[in-house]
């Protein structure tokens, strides 16, 4: 299979198969320069990915399963907001929370989840129904998670 360099900040020179770029045709909220994405592994942590920009080196996300943390965390939204990504089967589907920074602590980004049909390489970020946090602070003490608006 042909490769294609890109080029990162954060893990320099890659070859990336094309059946591994990921095409968010809506962009993501704040990135809309960014529709070509690779979704990397992190060496030390097997909890988080890395969401690379293919086109802008210094652009790269931290990603997470949100379930990791949240079991009980679904997300809600209208059929028209998946229609883009032509699912047709729920396996077919990863669901992943972007990992901020908060002051000191981690936090996820409950209210505007991504959503990749793994088979077509396509994604979709998402507003979610209901009160899911835009910041939920992750803590090391899983008893005493918080949510923070």
């Amino acid at each position: 299979m042909p490769t294609t360099p890109i080029l990162t900040s954060r893990f320099g020179r890659l070859e990336i198969e094309s059946l591994d770029v990921i095409c968010f045709p809506a962009g993501l909220l704040g990135l809309d320069g960014c529709l070509h994405w690779v979704l990397l592994a992190d060496a030390d942590n097997d909890a988080v990915g890395w969401l690379q920009a293919t086109t802008q080196a210094d652009v790269a996300l931290a990603v997470v399963s949100p379930r990791r943390f949240v079991p009980d965390y679904q997300v809600r939204v209208n059929r028209s907001e998946l229609e883009p990504l032509g699912l047709d089967l729920k396996n077919k589907v990863s669901v992943l929370a972007i990992v901020s920074s908060n002051e000191h602590q981690l936090t996820l980004n409950l209210k505007a989840p991504l959503i990749i049909h793994r088979e077509r390489r396509l994604g979709r970020q998402v507003i979610v129904n209901g009160e899911e946090p835009l910041q939920y602070e992750l803590v090391s003490d899983h008893s005493n998670r918080k949510r923070i608006a």
